[in-house]
């Protein structure tokens, strides 16, 4: 019964909202690739503080009446520009800046919103999206942004990771890592200025985190992780979508707790078969660690027990 009821839900969901699937696969697929730089940079807070950006360029647009696109995208390229900027000589950190432009953002938005005339549930629109009422218009400046980004990450993804992995080594091999770095911000901010608006700051952030992430718990190569992580996405955002269109969820909300529930399975398959690789491969010692233990245990015991006393 709950799989018929699950079929169902699947043929409703494709047959009434397929921009919302189509939009919600690309954005899910370019985002968690992108956001495996991101974890390798150690840079995981730019995530949420671009997509804050791009949601106050969305609340400035309301505002001054022009695309929702063209406002995220004026903004996200300004702070990128600030946090492209070389960081090795200045005062203030770069963490510390969009932590900076995090708050400016977060604040600014409520306060657009406030004063473009919509209520409570524009303010949750901009904040969150609403991936479900994506619209064909949307999809297709989704796919003419999202599509030249990805194949331009993936035409030049070698220096890119070099840069990423190894800044002072890529130096040496005359790789001019700001410039890659530049580029890769710079596409990211503009695939999050076009999904700001559908997808919202709380689901791109999620896309950028929790996907590489969980990939990066399965995985220590840098090929199969670019692989499964796009994968993780977009099998979050099939099954977040049927789930919040069977059981009336809010759309966004349910894939991020799908892509969470995704990132606590790998980490417990991950541990379990960490443990059974040390016990099949290193019996005799999983044995002697255990007899130590046992006897520092006992040891131990008439110790704790003139402590207590």
């Amino acid at each position: 019964m709950a799989v018929s009821a699950m079929h169902d839900a699947m043929q409703c969901l494709y047959c009434q909202f397929p921009e919302a699937l189509r939009a919600g696969l690309l954005i899910s697929a370019v985002c968690s690739l992108l956001g495996v730089f991101v974890i390798l940079k150690r840079a995981v807070f730019i995530g949420i503080t671009l997509s804050e950006v791009a949601a106050c360029g969305v609340a400035a647009s309301f505002l001054l009446g022009i695309p929702p696109f063209a406002g995220s995208l004026i903004l996200v390229l300004g702070a990128v520009s600030l946090l492209a900027m070389p960081s090795e000589n200045q005062r203030i950190p770069r963490d510390t800046l969009m932590g900076i432009l995090f708050i400016a953002a977060s604040a600014l938005t409520i306060l657009l919103v406030s004063k473009s005339g919509p209520g409570l549930m524009e303010i949750n629109a901009v904040l969150y999206g609403d991936l479900i009422l994506a619209s064909k218009k949307e999809l297709l400046i989704l796919f003419f942004v999202l599509t030249p980004a990805l194949l331009l990450f993936l035409l030049f993804v070698r220096p890119t990771l070099y840069t990423f992995m190894d800044r002072e080594g890529s130096k040496v091999l005359g790789i001019k890592t700001w410039i890659w770095e530049s580029l890769y911000f710079l596409m990211l901010g503009i695939v999050i200025s076009a999904a700001s608006q559908i997808a919202g700051a709380l689901l791109i952030f999620c896309y950028l985190v929790v996907c590489p992430a969980t990939a990066l718990i399965l995985s220590k190569r840098i090929k199969t992780v670019m692989l499964i992580s796009p994968l993780f996405g977009m099998t979050s955002t099939f099954f977040g979508m049927v789930v919040s269109f069977n059981y009336d969820f809010p759309t966004n909300q349910t894939i991020c707790i799908i892509c969470c529930i995704l990132f606590a399975v790998g980490a417990a398959c991950r541990r379990a078969v960490s443990l059974l690789m040390r016990r099949t491969v290193f019996p005799e010692h999983s044995v002697q660690l255990s007899e130590q233990n046992a006897t520092c245990r006992r040891r131990a015991g008439p110790l704790r027990g003139r402590w207590r006393s």
